[in-house]
């Protein structure tokens, strides 16, 4: 195996289910996060309205994969102009050596040509354990009424290519396509792939 192959093998966290608290169903646990600069932001901002919660990392090269292939961009921009509000979170704990300064995670989110609402820094890991993220990219869909609809992988290709985004089964879009046309979500809660949050 290579060296590549067995580091990829070391940060895979494939997960048999997701957390009780927050399975579908589930209230989203309230929070207030300091975007890159340094305003809080609350869940409770955007009561009323749908919410995507995308834990991220750029250290991490599940989450590289959708960036650089222009998906998760893409996902960002689409669903913002249907009045999704879109936060990603980066609970890399502030003592690990790949947590990002707001700066840092600022500029990178630009350089990609992210779309998001927010970009928010859950230094204390707070907000991450409190929604029992596991992965990087880890994805929680947020309906109106507060309660989760959709927890886990962003789509079915578990690997770190960004050629395999083109044939995937892309579970955000599924979930936030289904919810806003008033019909429940088909697939509510999948095991998410990534790289561990760095709590």
């Amino acid at each position: 195996m290579s060296t590549r192959m067995a580091t990829i093998g070391l940060v895979l966290t494939i997960l048999a289910g997701t957390a009780s608290a927050q399975a579908p169903g589930a209230a989203a646990p309230a929070f207030t996060i300091n975007d890159t600069a340094g305003k809080p932001v609350a869940l409770a901002d955007f009561k009323g309205k749908y919410v995507v919660l995308e834990w991220t990392n750029p250290e991490c090269p599940f989450v590289q994969k959708h960036y650089v292939s222009k998906n998760m961009q893409g996902l960002q921009k689409e669903w913002s102009e249907r009045g999704v509000v879109w936060l990603s979170i980066n609970s890399t704990n502030a003592n690990h050596s790949e947590f990002k300064t707001g700066p840092e995670m600022a500029n990178w989110m630009r350089a990609q040509g992210s779309a998001q609402k927010a970009t928010l820094l859950d230094s204390s890991s707070a907000t991450g354990r409190a929604y029992a993220a596991k992965t990087t990219p880890q994805m929680f869909v947020i309906d109106p009424a507060g309660t989760v609809i959709y927890n886990g992988a962003i789509d079915d290709k578990r690997s770190t290519n960004p050629a395999d985004v083109k044939g995937a089964s892309n579970y955000v879009r599924a979930a936030l396509s289904e919810a806003l046309a008033g019909k429940p979500v088909t697939v509510a809660s999948t095991s998410p792939y990534g790289c561990s949050v760095k709590y």
